[in-house]
């Protein structure tokens, strides 16, 4: 399993049974520096759906009592097992990345510590949720992915991201029915 995308690069490779141990041994990791609960740290994105293609970043969500206080000692706490606080601003997300070396050039993990049960904590676990039991959603959200790469020769992560929007929100709406 090799992991790790550069700065701006989208890139989706075949499905890797590997993703799902890579998570349960990050997650330890996570644990010993933290003392989070076991329900607090879930594997989210493409790698968690089972099947498909995906970018080859883990992706974690991590859920916190509340994003606006996360302070310097988890920062340190994450900094000791390799996370690095970015400068990304996303709503009601703190996000940390992993990386492959000291050049800060590849990543290869993505935390997204968000605020625990409240409505992105509940979206993004529904989602992964969905998609593995849904496979026509499934199939549908591989393709689209897949097309739109084959169309466009390279997209930054930005324009792939926002490609992803509706879809990604529709599924969203789905768990308000």
């Amino acid at each position: 399993m090799k992991l790790g995308l550069k700065y701006d690069e989208v890139r989706i490779v075949p499905f890797d049974s590997e993703w799902k141990v890579e998570f349960s041994n990050v997650k330890q990791e996570i644990q010993s520096v933290l003392e989070i609960d076991d329900n607090r740290i879930e594997h989210i994105g493409s790698t968690a759906i089972e099947g498909i293609r995906a970018k080859p970043i883990i992706d974690i969500l991590l859920g916190v009592e509340d994003f606006h206080k996360i302070d310097k000692e988890m920062e340190k706490k994450l900094h000791k097992i390799g996370f690095y606080r970015l400068r990304v601003e996303r709503p009601n997300e703190v996000v940390f990345a992993k990386f492959t070396n000291e050049t800060f050039e590849v990543k290869t993990h993505f935390i997204h510590a968000v605020s625990f049960k409240e409505e992105l904590w509940e979206n993004l676990i529904f989602f992964r949720d969905y998609l593995n039991e849904h496979e026509v959603e499934r199939m549908e959200y591989a393709n689209m992915k897949e097309d739109y790469l084959r169309q466009n020769n390279s997209p930054n992560i930005n324009e792939y991201t926002n490609f992803k929007d509706e879809f990604v929100k529709n599924i969203f709406a789905k768990r308000l029915l």
